[in-house]
């Protein structure tokens, strides 16, 4: 195994930059870049020591720094780890990781620091892929979700469901393969409660997925409608600040306009658009096409109306393009009077809300509608929960295993046919916990991460 060095700290000027050094020869590497006060070397110190001292090239000294020795298998990797901790100019940085790797590191790969802590048992595959979603927490319900998966609360839920699989799987075995022995017969209707049981566990997880992408990686969110129905005001109330333009002019935004913005405990991803019309204009007709695109791709519509005048054929075109997608739509202007019924647009969307955008009045019932129509409105961040794909689709896996095995049983089909399902059930659970997983799927996995994690 290679001895491996990076910069953990961000690629920017700070008052404390970090080069950690990972492996066999990681004190050794350290020792040959870092001169203690005193007489002792730091690979003769044992772990969880902390000196000051100087990092040096040859007879030039580069800068005054703070070593902390970590020794496997108690470090982060489960490796001998070394942290040098320097002042945090991006020129000094780069210098002291060159001289690490001029001294036998080798550059470390995105995320090797916590992929060796995984092939060295130190966290399961879902703990380390709450590591990068803990980096990248958008307030504190996400930092707080990431950190409980951290912390195991999906892993031992998993390993609980796991374990009623792997128990009925040795019993069922056991029995089939050992007839003569006295092995006492299982109760099919147990164990078809004990798998329903599972199942619905599984199933929480997965119902609550959508709702912990919401809090986690945000949600893709575009604002459409014609053109002056307050679509940019709206966006600069969502914003809490004037962000697009706002005129009286028709097509004043003519490009899609892109911001973050955090409402109660969820963060949109907001993409203000042009107006959607016809359009001889060729500038004007590029951005409507933009706001076509934003609108078959995003997670979230919220759909703007000008509830003071009649709808038209344009608002019911692009009201029809938000059937099948979450949406919510804006009956805007109701200062200037209503006109529109809700139950004329009703059938085309999940909620609808008569607001002022011009009224900071109106951003409560904005948050409280989109709360409830992305499932955050009572969001537990100490819950066990799924932050990816890959986790969700394990647990999708599982489920229809677990489905088939409880088709054979109200069969009546044999104890052997059975278990087949049931051992199939019992894969993806160890694929998501990283028990047993491809190499491949392995490295994607860490793929996704910075280096110097």
């Amino acid at each position: 195994m290679s001895t491996i060095a990076a910069i953990s700290t961000p690629n920017a000027a700070g008052g404390i930059g970090i080069v950690k050094i990972s492996g066999p020869d990681a004190l050794s590497v350290a020792d040959s870049v870092f001169a203690a006060a005193g007489s002792k070397k730091l690979s003769d110190l044992p772990g969880y020591s902390v000196r000051f001292g100087r990092i040096h090239d040859a007879e030039d000294i580069l800068d005054q720094a703070v070593a902390i020795v970590y020794r496997a298998p108690k470090s982060y990797t489960g490796e001998d780890v070394v942290e040098l901790q320097c002042h945090g100019g991006l020129y000094l940085m780069q210098q002291v990781l060159r001289l690490c790797l001029k001294n036998g590191a080798v550059t470390a790969e995105p995320g090797e620091f916590t992929k060796r802590a995984f092939l060295n048992g130190k966290m399961d595959l879902t703990e380390a892929e709450s590591v990068m979603t803990l980096i990248s927490a958008h307030g504190r319900q996400a930092a707080d979700a990431a950190f409980g998966v951290l912390s195991g609360s999906l892993s031992n839920e998993i390993n609980e469901i796991k374990s009623t699989f792997i128990s009925a799987a040795a019993h069922m075995s056991a029995w089939v393969d050992y007839p003569d022995d006295e092995i006492p017969e299982l109760d099919f209707d147990s164990l078809k409660k004990e798998f329903i049981e599972a199942k619905e566990k599984l199933l929480t997880l997965i119902k609550n997925f959508d709702a912990g992408q919401a809090i986690i990686e945000g949600v893709p969110t575009v604002i459409v409608g014609k053109p002056n129905v307050g679509k940019s005001t709206l966006m600069n109330l969502l914003l809490g600040r004037e962000r697009s333009i706002v005129t009286d002019v028709a097509g004043t935004t003519r490009d899609v306009v892109e911001e973050t913005a955090r409402i109660g405990n969820v963060v949109l991803r907001l993409s203000d658009t042009a107006g959607i019309r016809e359009s001889d204009d060729v500038v004007e007709s590029i951005g409507i096409e933009y706001a076509k695109t934003k609108l078959s791709h995003s997670s979230l519509v919220l759909a703007v109306i000008d509830g003071s005048r009649e709808l038209d054929e344009e608002d019911i075109a692009i009201l029809n393009a938000c059937k099948g997608k979450p949406s919510i739509c804006i009956l805007n202007k109701t200062d200037l009077g209503k006109v529109i019924k809700e139950e004329d647009v009703s059938p085309f969307v999940e909620k609808i809300l008569s607001i002022s955008a011009k009224e900071h009045d109106s951003f409560d019932v904005l948050r409280e509608a989109l709360e409830s129509i992305l499932g955050t409105a009572d969001f537990d961040s100490s819950a066990s929960m799924l932050i990816n794909e890959r986790q969700l689709c394990c647990c999708e896996k599982c489920v229809a295993c677990v489905d088939e095995a409880i088709n054979a049983i109200d069969l009546g089909l044999t104890m052997d046919a059975v278990n087949v399902s049931v051992d199939a059930a019992i894969e993806p659970l160890l694929e998501l916990t990283g028990e047993r997983v491809s190499d491949a799927v392995v490295s994607e996995v860490f793929s996704k991460f910075c280096v110097g994690k």
